[in-house]
Order: structure tokens, then sequence, then C-alpha cells
């Protein structure tokens, strides 16, 4: 197998990974960013990012992440498109291996590897992305001021969810499968306490429903009488949990017990010495463009220090 030596791994693109390479190659340290499946990450999926600072009427998903590569690039950033398929953090130099064929020795390794919302599993989820099908209120909710919506979901997301697009719209309507939320109370008594949100319960999404404008409607089916009926909505927002893309850092990285790596309060160091965690990839809470870009920065600043405290002490 193949061997290569670099100074900055950086695992995974999007706004954490892409910051953290700017940063890194304005100090100096030559990153190497390995895209992985999805270059530019999950923003590549939205066609309009109007929360960002910097972009007064909005931009283009895709168009952001480019220019953000570009920005990376004209640094001295490397851009590989290709996948990191393992990693081995036993030892020093760092290990990982690309596509199965080349193995890379790094000097500090920043993960950037994001996670990805969950869906139905159903056709029209994907028909309707970007027109009406959404898995970030926050992002999203904005466009859908003054209309009806559905949110799918029972945990404390879909309840948060819920009760954010109730001050935007004019109606929202909460999909829970069971005949109970398993949201924490306090949550579930914002939903209740909501006079615009309508929860139907043991209900399943059996379609959405929509025309080339995008999403006009949901059709649900009631588990119990297996009856089903149709909702006249413009929006449709899947708050039914994210799985973080690190499984292959499990051998070797503290995680909580949904995947979530685990850092280091107030930094973005992991267990393992000069390894380090930025962007959704380690945070369950906010999951936003905004907030991955700065723990990329805060990344690179952690992995400049660590190399520099490693060159001191082999110099001392």
């Amino acid at each position: 197998m193949e061997k290569e030596r670099i100074q900055v791994l950086i695992i995974g693109s999007g706004p954490a990974g892409y910051t953290a390479a700017i940063y890194a190659a304005r100090a100096g340290l030559k990153p190497v960013v390995f895209t992985g499946p999805q270059p530019g990450g999950q923003l590549t999926t939205t066609n309009d990012v109007e929360n960002f600072p910097g972009y007064p009427e909005g931009i283009n998903g895709p168009q952001m992440m480019m220019d953000l590569q570009k920005q990376a690039e004209r640094f001295g950033t490397e851009i590989r498109y290709a996948m990191i398929t393992s990693v081995d953090f036993s030892s020093y130099p760092l290990k990982a291996t690309v596509d199965e064929k080349t193995e890379i020795l790094a000097d500090a390794v920043i993960i950037s590897t994001g996670a990805s919302a969950k869906y139905l599993g159903i056709p029209s989820e994907a028909k309707f992305a970007n027109k009406g099908v959404s898995a970030c209120a926050v992002c999203d909710g904005f466009f859908y001021r003054g209309k009806e919506v559905a949110v799918v979901g029972a945990g404390d997301s879909a309840a948060e969810e819920a009760t954010y697009l109730a001050k935007l719209c004019t109606k929202v309507h909460l999909i829970v499968r069971r005949g109970e939320m398993r949201a924490s109370k306090i949550m579930q008594q914002r939903v209740l306490n909501t006079p615009n949100i309508e929860i139907h319960w043991n209900s399943e999404t059996d379609e959405i429903l929509g025309d080339d404008s995008g999403v006009t409607g949901v059709r649900l089916l009631n588990n119990q009488t297996k009856e089903k009926h149709t909702l006249s909505i413009q929006g449709f927002f899947l708050a039914i949990g994210h799985k973080p893309n690190t499984d292959i850092f499990k051998p070797f990285i503290d995680m909580d017990e949904t995947g979530y790596i685990k850092v280091q309060p107030g930094s973005t160091k992991t267990n393992v010495e000069g390894v380090f965690a930025v962007g959704d990839a380690a945070d369950k809470v906010y999951r936003q463009a905004i907030t991955a870009a700065g723990t990329g920065c805060m990344g690179a600043l952690d992995a400049e220090r660590f190399l520099q405290e490693k060159e001191a002490h082999v110099t001392a």
C-alpha cells in the first residue's frame, strides 16, 4: 500500500471542514481536505441559504460551498475528491486509509464528517427535496411564513421544530406515530399549549403530495383504524433525528450513545491527542452552518497549537 505523510488531514468538507482548511492553510500547515462522498456537505442539497452572515441577498447552498472551497484553495489547501475508508489512531503519527488504497500518515487530524438527517424512506421525500421538504425548521422555516406546514416526529427535536414554526406559520400539523410523544414533559407541554399546533396521534406519513411548484399536501395513515386522510400544507419538516457520520472512528474516539463525538469543553480536542472534531459530527444541539464554521476555526487553531507544542517538545 502506498504511503504519504501530511501535516493536517481534514476528513470531510462543508462549512466546518473548509473553514478549518482556510485557517490551517493561512497558518502554513498545508492542509489536505478529503471531501468524502458528498463534497460540500449537507448545504449542497439546500437551494437558499439566508441565515449565513455576509450574504444580504442570500446564496445558493452549492455556490456557497464552492466559494468556501475556492477560498481554502487560495491559501494553499489541497482538495481531494476521495474518501477516507478507515483510520488507525492507536499510535503516532495518526493513520488513515484512502479508498482502501493509500495510507496517510498525519501529524494532526480534523474530523468534519458532519451528520445526516434521517428520512422516512418514501419516494416523495426525494422528489420534493428543497421544494417543500426540509429537515431543518430553523434553516427553512422563514420561507413558510403565513403558510400551513407539517412536522413529523415525537421527540424533543420535533417539539422544538413545531413550536418554532408555530411562530411563523398559520398552522402546524404535528404527525406522531404513536399515541404519545417521546419528548420531555416540558416540551410536550409547550406543544399542547400552542393553539396553532394540531397533533395527529397514531399517524404515519403515507405520501407527500405536490406538483411542479412544490408540496401541496400530505396523506396520513392512521395506524389503528387504517384510514387515510389528506392535509393541505405547503411545507413538510422531518424531525426524526440525525445520524452523525462517525462510524469509522468508533474504535478510537469517545462518542455519546448516538455517535456524536465528545470533545473537551471549550475546545475541539477529542480523547486522542492530535485528533480534533468540528461541525455537526460533534454538535447535536445547533447544527447550523455558522456554528459549524465557528468550530472549524477552533479546530484549526487547536491543531496549530498542538503541532507547535509537539515541535517545541521535540526541539527542547
